[in-house]
């Protein structure tokens, strides 16, 4: 295992963040907050027919790029630094749930379009209260010949209001636990399909509420086999959204940091002042601890590591605390303009408090980490 990324990733990191800060400026991250899909999706066909970003982490027979999950952090590293409005994170679990649990016909079928960014996708998984884990899945999957049949609701999907894909999680009637689930694939247009989204604090990320009234699916993979691909989808979720997070605390940390520099009081910039001093050196500990443990666990995501479900709650733990206390301290930093809209760190901070929760509290990884470690 590396534990530096090299010569190779350092150049791509420093290409692709050129190309969002051109593409991913505070003001247009303004605008496409605003609107009801999140993103355009021309300008995102054409940023991925560049770039070929959701193709990275799927391999070349699918028509992927064929890199690993190390080269696919630095990618949601750097979306988190540029807050880029689109599709990605949510576009790439769906692939990711594919990869782990459809058959090599499906991922023959389904991939290629995902992967050419011609199509967009999400992961229907959350339940209406927001459980993610195997105990906490309610929607149901009833066949009828060969046809399958879903009831339910999904909430807090990513993206689910315009996705064209939707991956969704769902077990027989009466099974509980791991037996019965599977994943089944709808197409956005269903019908019996109503999706709505949701209003939240952070508008720079869409969630939506699935509403499934015996919605005609697809299974994926083999029929109550989908526990352990789910178990993996979901540690890929949070290692992903880990990297993530830490792109944007170092954005934070940066900007507030450059922003005390300038800012004179007294006669004189107050990032001379001790107290500044003090939140300076807390956000840079946080973040580069964090840094090393989403690194960390991407990198073990790749090398195929025992103690992958225990690194991955370990990142998503780690790095969802430093984000949202290093846009605590940026907001402090900034003064009374930080809490205005006018200042883009609220931005940022409302994104990291939405992300400290998405798939998963804190508290919640660092007992699933207690758990794996206990066994």
């Amino acid at each position: 295992m590396r534990f530096s990324f090299t010569p190779e990733q350092e150049e791509f990191r420093s290409s692709l963040r050129r190309a969002l800060e051109a593409r991913s400026p505070a003001k247009e991250v303004r605008r496409l907050m605003a609107t009801e899909a999140g993103f355009e999706r021309e300008s995102w066909q054409k940023l991925n027919r560049e770039l070929g970003l959701t193709a990275i982490h799927i391999p070349e027979a699918y028509g992927g790029g064929g890199f690993g999950q190390a080269d696919l952090a630095i990618v949601l590293e750097e979306m988190g630094r540029g807050l880029l409005c689109a599709p990605f994170l949510s576009t790439v679990l769906a692939s990711a749930a594919i990869l782990n649990a459809g058959s090599e016909e499906q991922k023959r079928a389904l991939l290629p379009a995902l992967a050419a960014g011609e199509r967009t996708a999400t992961l229907a998984v959350s339940e209406a209260d927001g459980r993610n884990d195997a105990d906490g899945v309610t929607t149901t999957a009833t066949q009828s010949g060969a046809a399958w049949r879903l009831e339910g609701t999904k909430s807090f999907v990513l993206d689910g209001h315009t996705a064209d894909l939707i991956v969704v999680l769902a077990r027989r009637p009466g099974s509980r636990g791991e037996d019965g689930l599977s994943f089944f694939v709808v197409e956005g247009d269903a019908p019996g399909l109503e999706r709505r989204r949701l209003k939240t604090m952070d508008e720079t990320r869409k969630l939506a509420r699935l509403a499934f009234a015996s919605v005609e699916a697809k299974l994926l993979g083999d029929a109550g086999k989908a526990a352990a691909a789910l178990a993996r989808t979901m540690q890929q979720a949070a290692i992903l959204l880990a990297n993530e997070m830490v792109g944007g605390a170092e954005r934070l940390r940066e900007d507030a940091l450059a922003y005390a520099k300038m800012r004179m009081q007294f006669g004189r910039s107050i990032a001379s002042f001790q107290t500044t001093k003090n939140k300076a050196a807390d956000m840079l500990v946080d973040v580069e601890l964090a840094k090393s443990a989403a690194y960390y666990a991407a990198a073990a995501l790749d090398e195929g590591d025992a103690e992958l479900p225990a690194l991955a709650s370990l990142a998503k733990a780690c790095a969802a605390e430093a984000c949202l206390q290093t846009a605590i301290h940026a907001v402090q930093m900034h003064g009374g303009i930080g809490f205005t809209w006018d200042n883009d760190t609220h931005l940022w901070f409302k994104r990291a408090k939405s992300s400290e929760i998405l798939f998963g509290d804190a508290n919640q990884h660092r007992e699933l980490m207690m758990q794996h470690w206990k066994h």
